[in-house]
């Protein structure tokens, strides 16, 4: 069995009784530890290395701004630079270190500046890889699990705009929110029509990041309201070419949106961070049921605590992995306090599970 076929299998509750071992990856610091620990300086493959596989593969189009602003810089030191970025944002971005960069500006920063930002989301034959039968052989050959990349509804226009901009927006133009919110979709439906009649994807998965320690930088009300129609059309467009499967990136408590997302088509989580708050797929299941998905949920942090805790995770998540539809992985990046000899070790137990 492919690790693609055994990723439809748990997701589609079939008989199955192992986890995948996957890596996803390591934040800079975290590999210059691995480095000098033993991991080889030219490694080309770390999946070779460290016997796992990725979370999956990808049919990508360019669904962002195109063209992209100009990159512009206004300042420059050794410790950081000053620049209007490829999305029209100025920001501080250190150099030294790895972190969100501090935003400054804005070129969206109300309605009225909104069509220069439609303009540069519309379709275009330049949007799609140009050797597209290549890359869709490629990723069936792989024995990776595909999505089909179905862009960002909220975060892009967080990004461009910032947040504070886009509380304005929502409750001053909420109209206006809402069409840069189909914009984006209409996109992306364009894309499934060009790829989609070619190739056969397990899922469509976007990216938000939406989400804080203290619950949704959107509410469930306005996303219900102004959000939701353009996942509703994304996902209808999935199942018009077969794929029942959708899926989200978001870090931060999700809590607030998992049932406005569940109704709207989106039924595959990832990651569901543990985080202060406590997230907890299983307890999610349980209100949920299994039209919810999820990979993650593994906390990290229990990879610095010690291998006491991370056995005592994995049994949390045992019964989660007994139901199916939920793969087991480290919640976000892993940490500079995590030892490759620890790291392996951790491998190592979810390659001996067995439920």
């Amino acid at each position: 069995m492919t690790y693609r076929e055994q990723f439809r299998a748990i997701m589609f509750y079939e008989e199955n009784h192992t986890m995948p071992v996957l890596h996803w990856t390591g934040w800079p610091e975290t590999m210059e530890r691995w480095y000098n620990e033993g991991l080889p300086r030219d490694c080309k493959d770390i999946h070779a290395f460290l016997g796992t596989k990725p979370l999956w593969t990808c049919i990508w189009c360019n669904l962002g701004l195109m063209p992209q602003f100009e990159e512009e810089t206004f300042e420059e030191t050794a410790e950081y630079r000053v620049f209007r970025d490829r999305d029209g944002v100025i920001c501080k971005a250190w150099k030294k270190q790895s972190c969100i960069p501090q935003y400054l500006d804005f070129t969206l920063r109300t309605a009225d500046d909104w069509p220069e930002y439609k303009k540069r989301l519309q379709p275009d034959p330049a949007r799609l890889p140009q050797n597209l039968d290549k890359v869709i052989a490629d990723t069936e050959a792989s024995g990776l699990p595909i999505h089909m990349w179905t862009a960002s509804l909220m975060g892009w226009i967080r990004n461009w705009m910032g947040v504070e901009n886009m509380c304005y927006l929502m409750h001053d133009d909420p109209e206006v929110y809402g069409h840069m919110v189909m914009t984006i979709a209409d996109l992306v439906c364009w894309a499934c029509d060009q790829v989609l009649p070619k190739a056969k994807v397990d899922f469509g998965f976007g990216w938000e990041d939406i989400c804080g320690r203290s619950g949704p930088l959107v509410s469930p009300d306005i996303f219900r309201k102004y959000v939701a129609p353009g996942y509703e059309k994304i996902r209808r467009k999935l199942e018009q070419y077969g794929c029942t499967l959708y899926g989200i990136d978001s870090d931060g408590d999700v809590t607030a949106l998992l049932k406005p997302w569940l109704d709207a088509g989106v039924n595959l989580q990832f990651p569901i961070e543990v985080g202060p708050w406590k997230g907890d797929a299983m307890k999610f299941r349980k209100i949920y049921g299994r039209e919810l998905r999820v990979v993650g949920n593994f906390d990290k942090l229990a990879l610095e605590r010690g291998r006491a805790d991370v056995l005592a995770e994995i049994e949390r998540l045992k019964p989660l992995m007994r139901d199916g539809g939920f793969i087991m992985v480290p919640d976000h990046l892993i940490t500079p306090g995590v030892s490759l000899a620890d790291y392996r070790w951790y491998l190592d137990q979810v390659r001996n599970v067995r439920f």
